[in-house]
C-alpha cells in the first residue's frame, strides 16, 4: 500500500502565527496593566546592574513600552511578520527559534556598557524578521523573497551600525532608540533558526529511527 503524507496539522501550520499574537497579546497586556497601576513598569524594564535580581526582565522588557506609538509600531511590525510566516512556510521550529531568542536579545545588550537600560518589542521584531529570512533562504520557492528580506535586513543593520554606536536619539520618535537590540535581535534570531535546524535535522537523519 502506498502511504499518503498527513494533513499539516493546526498546530503545525500556526505555530509562527499564533506565537506571534500571543507576543501582541502579551505586549498589549503589559500597556493596560502599566495604564491602570496594576504593575510598575519600572519592574517590566531591563537594566544591566539590576538584571540577575530580576531575570524576569529578560522576557518582559521586550514586551514594554512607554509611548503608545512606539508600541503600535512594533506591534503591527510583528503582525506583518506573522502573515509573512504563512508567505514563507515558516515552521513550529521557526516559532521555537524565536522564542528562544527572545530573552537572549535583551542579554547580549550586556555587550555594550552604554546601554543602561532596554524596553520595546523592536529587538524581537528583527530576530523574527532574521528567522523568517533564514526559512525563506531555505527553499528554492521563496529564496527570491529570502534575498530581498536579507539585503533589506543586513542594510538596515548597516545603516544604524548598532555595533559602534549601541544607543542613538531618533527625532521621530523624540527619544533614545537602542539600535544594539536590533543587531542583538537579529544575530539571536539568526543563531537560534540556525541551531534549532541543525537539531531538528540530527534528530531527523536516516537510520536513526
Amino acid at each position: 500500500m502506498s502511504e499518503h503524507p498527513r494533513p499539516l496539522s493546526f498546530t503545525h501550520r500556526n505555530a509562527w502565527p499564533l506565537t506571534c499574537t500571543l507576543l501582541v497579546l502579551a505586549s498589549a497586556g503589559l500597556w493596560i496593566a502599566a495604564v491602570k497601576g496594576v504593575v510598575s513598569p519600572q519592574l517590566l524594564a531591563w537594566q544591566p546592574a539590576l538584571w540577575k535580581s530580576a531575570p524576569w526582565t529578560l522576557w518582559t522588557a521586550p514586551l514594554e513600552h512607554f509611548v503608545f506609538a512606539h508600541a503600535l509600531a512594533n506591534n503591527l511590525a510583528l503582525v506583518l511578520l506573522a502573515v509573512l510566516g504563512s508567505l514563507v512556510s515558516a515552521q513550529p521550529r521557526d516559532a521555537l527559534a524565536l522564542l528562544l531568542a527572545w530573552p537572549l536579545s535583551t542579554l547580549g545588550l550586556l555587550l555594550w556598557p552604554e546601554v543602561g537600560g532596554y524596553y520595546g518589542l523592536s529587538g524581537l521584531v528583527h530576530a523574527a524578521a532574521a528567522v523568517l529570512t533564514l526559512r525563506a533562504l531555505s527553499s528554492s520557492a521563496t529564496s527570491r523573497i529570502g534575498q530581498w528580506m536579507a539585503i533589506g535586513l543586513l542594510l538596515k543593520l548597516a545603516l544604524e551600525h548598532g555595533w559602534a554606536m549601541p544607543v542613538g536619539f531618533e527625532s521621530s520618535w523624540g527619544f533614545n532608540v537602542v539600535f544594539a537590540a536590533h543587531l542583538t535581535g537579529a544575530v539571536a534570531g539568526s543563531a537560534m533558526a540556525l541551531i534549532v535546524h541543525a537539531a531538528d535535522a540530527i534528530q531527523t537523519r536516516p537510520g536513526d529511527r
